[in-house]
């Protein structure tokens, strides 16, 4: 997919940071992110798996749209989700989406009245997330994308019920899942929620 087709502030927003056509990576992928495709890709270090996360996201949600969050991330821990949001703040300037992180160490209470507010995105720990989840203060009713970044996070972690938990409450979704190396434990998530998933494989 060419970036003339992107929304016109992300592109914007890319060409400031000298991005100006997609790569290798991204050439593979983002036409079938936006189309509905869900996907398991597999891509070496710095082949631009985050990049193509927020692409995708801003491309897809475009702007700000009612209370309840239309795309939830998985990252591994709180500087990944704070590396995340910033990554989002830098190519999402000129829309109102309205991304937030929710990780272990900040104040849950504070994050409940957050997110009740409004969020188009959230970025969080899985724990978090379930735990905010369970208490009703996240809405999955309108979600669209439900992705993990770092996927091979979840099992060295041993988070995978905590990731298996949320789908089970969630309609008819996007799946995407990025990761650095395959696991045969990728398997059992096709199997349960990543029905008729693509896989893409990038080699180094």
């Amino acid at each position: 997919m060419s970036f003339k087709k992107l929304l016109e502030p992300l592109k914007e927003n890319l060409k400031q940071n000298e991005i100006v056509e997609p790569n290798n990576l991204q050439s593979k992928i983002l036409s079938k992110i936006k189309g509905g495709t869900s996907m398991l890709v597999i891509a070496p270090d710095n082949a631009g798996k985050t990049t193509s996360i927020v692409i995708s996201v801003i491309n897809k949600l475009k702007a700000a749209f009612e209370d309840a969050p239309r795309a939830l991330i998985f990252v591994k821990d709180k500087q990944a989700a704070l590396d995340l949001e910033a990554l989002f703040n830098t190519y999402k300037k000129g829309t109102d989406l309205r991304v937030y992180c929710a990780y272990d160490e900040h104040d849950l209470e504070t994050q409940r009245e957050d997110i009740y507010v409004g969020v188009d995105v959230i970025i969080g720990t899985p724990k978090r997330i379930n735990k905010l989840f369970y208490l009703n203060s996240i809405n999955l009713k309108k979600l669209q994308m439900f992705i993990v970044e770092d996927a091979d996070f979840v099992f060295k972690g041993n988070l995978t019920s905590e990731i298996n938990r949320t789908p089970e409450s969630i309609g008819r979704c996007q799946y995407l899942v990025f990761t650095d190396r395959y696991d045969a434990r990728f398997e059992r998530w096709e199997e349960t929620f990543m029905y008729n998933a693509e896989t893409v494989i990038l080699k180094k």
